[in-house]
């Protein structure tokens, strides 16, 4: 879940980059080499060791033939075992926009790889990956390819999305392609501030200092913070007496993307909490900021496929705790599920987490750019605004007591089956034959013929009657009463059309999607979701 900021005041920022991957397949030396090849004209020691990120200038190497092209920022954050990292995104906010993903050549996949892969999975966090020390001789791409598609991540080329580069953080061979795959990832996911707005961002980390006292480094995510400025956080306070950046250069202001090391907080933040800093944070902001936050990971750690799903804004946070006080009041005949609650307009980021999670949109007094509206028709995401939170909540209550019909609504023809290795991921190739198959749906497999016994071509004819009737009893036998075709159910991971990953695929088209199945589905089946 990338964090853009869009609003009519909005600038473009850096990504922030976390690179993640089994321990020893070469993270830190991919960061040592980056850093100390980037950080031009700089002494690169100052407090980057210490605050585990730093930034970096790159000019793209992929683009040789164009002209006054300018360096471009990105921040890498290293955060030992992802502690802050998993913290933050089990809030549904990311300190990181993207994740370099560091699989090495000669040993492919570990336990701690596919561990990663999962984060990045439910946390929806755009990666590309780094195919390392592929100047080892016994490196094997077409392995750490094929091991990457059973588990889910279709490359470039191979029937899905996600960029690669082979690289060798060693020698530094195609590190500088990598950090091109990083900027083109980021144009892709327009991210943005907004000056005008109070700071935010998050706690990297927090120690006591036997010199200076207590040291906390943050993340800029949006806003300008400003040495002066009053900070809070849920369990924290104080003011920013010293700001420095990653070079442990005195600063007056940083800008979004940037670390920041902090010296003026009373007490220690917890890792992974959000912060607010400006002219006018109020003490009264900590149990505000605390409680938002402890409502949203009670909430959005629940796995219910038949909840109602919603995201909600607010134009500040006293709107946004009546709102919320106001919706968990109201009766429902379904469970309901607040994914994400946050202060501010309505923007391409919120509307890209509606979507992949088939949530409402639910905003009081918050805005919606045209641009944003229009990525919601597209997306078919559903957003209810108003000023008047009497209208919004009548809006709400005719949601919750609205019953669903179970119809049919997508129907696909099973053209292929690869990588069925592995029942519960499986790659499937179809034809949608009516209505629209939808990414991270739940499935039915119906098997129109149950498949044919594999018996010796000679067979007696009265043998392989009795075969026949033998597994074609065994099939219905496995089936419920109430629909002899029905074999087994599933849910749609991943769903791409082309080379791209897309929400939704309409009746006549083909696609590709990895299905969570037990269920070994086979060629001729029906996938149908209802």
């Amino acid at each position: 879940m990338n964090q853009s900021n869009e609003t009519k005041n909005s600038t473009s920022r850096p990504p922030v980059v976390v690179v993640m991957g089994h321990v020893d397949h070469g993270k830190t030396t991919l960061l040592d080499y980056i850093r100390k090849s980037n950080v031009a004209g700089k002494e690169a020691g100052g407090i980057t060791q210490s605050i585990g990120a730093y930034e970096i200038e790159h000019t793209p190497h992929r683009e040789p033939k164009t002209p006054n092209l300018k360096p471009r920022k990105i921040t890498f954050i290293d955060t030992p075992g992802h502690e802050a990292f998993t913290k933050m995104r089990s809030r549904g906010a990311s300190v990181a926009d993207l994740a370099i993903l560091v699989v090495a050549a000669e040993e492919g996949l570990k336990p701690q790889t596919k561990e990663v892969i999962k984060i990045l999975s439910e946390t929806k966090t755009p990666f590309v990956v780094a195919i390392n020390k592929i100047d080892k001789p016994e490196a094997n791409l077409d392995k750490v390819k094929n091991e990457l598609t059973a588990e889910g991540v279709l490359l470039e080329g191979y029937g899905g999305h996600v960029s690669f580069e082979p690289i060798s953080a060693k020698t530094g061979q195609n590190v500088n392609e990598l950090l091109d795959l990083i900027l083109l990832a980021t144009d892709y996911e327009n991210l943005t501030y907004d000056a005008s707005y109070q700071a935010s961002g998050f706690i990297l980390e927090a120690k006591v200092d036997p010199r200076r006292g207590l040291e906390v480094t943050a993340i800029v995510k949006n806003g300008v913070l400003k040495q002066g400025d009053d900070i809070v956080t849920a369990s924290a306070k104080g003011k920013v007496k010293i700001l420095e950046n990653f070079l442990g250069e005195k600063a007056s202001t940083l800008e979004p993307s940037s670390p920041a090391l902090i010296i003026g907080f009373e007490n220690l933040p917890q890792v992974g909490e959000a912060f607010t800093a400006g002219k006018n944070v109020s003490t009264d902001s900590v149990n505000k900021i605390a409680a938002v936050a402890n409502r949203g990971i009670t909430q959005a750690s629940a796995q219910d496929e038949t909840a109602i799903k919603f995201l909600v804004k607010a134009a500040d946070s006293g709107s946004l705790e009546a709102l919320l006080a106001i919706m968990k009041s109201l009766p429902c005949e379904k469970p309901v599920l607040i994914l994400d609650e946050s202060v501010g307009d309505i923007g391409d980021n919120d509307i890209k987490n509606a979507a992949a999670s088939r949530a409402i949109i639910v905003g009081f007094k918050s805005k919606v750019s045209k641009s944003s509206k229009n990525l919601a028709d597209i997306q078919k995401v559903r957003i209810l605004t108003n000023d008047i939170v009497y209208h919004l909540i009548k809006d709400v209550e005719m949601i919750l007591m609205k019953p669903e019909a179970a119809a049919v609504t997508g129907r696909l023809e099973v053209l292929a089956v690869f990588n069925q290795t592995k029942l519960q991921k499986q790659l499937v190739g179809g034809k949608v034959l009516d209505g629209v198959i939808k990414n991270r749906a739940n499935i039915e497999i119906h098997r129109v013929t149950p498949p044919a016994p594999d018996l010796p071509a000679d067979l007696s004819a009265k043998a392989l009657a009795s075969a026949e009737a033998s597994a074609k009893e065994g099939a219905t036998s496995k089936a419920p009463d109430t629909d002899p075709h029905l074999v087994g159910h599933g849910k749609i991971l991943s769903l791409q059309a082309g080379k791209l990953e897309v929400n939704q695929v309409e009746a006549g088209k083909e696609c590709g999607f990895i299905v969570n199945s037990s269920m070994a589905i086979q060629k001729g089946d029906q996938v149908v979701i209802k």
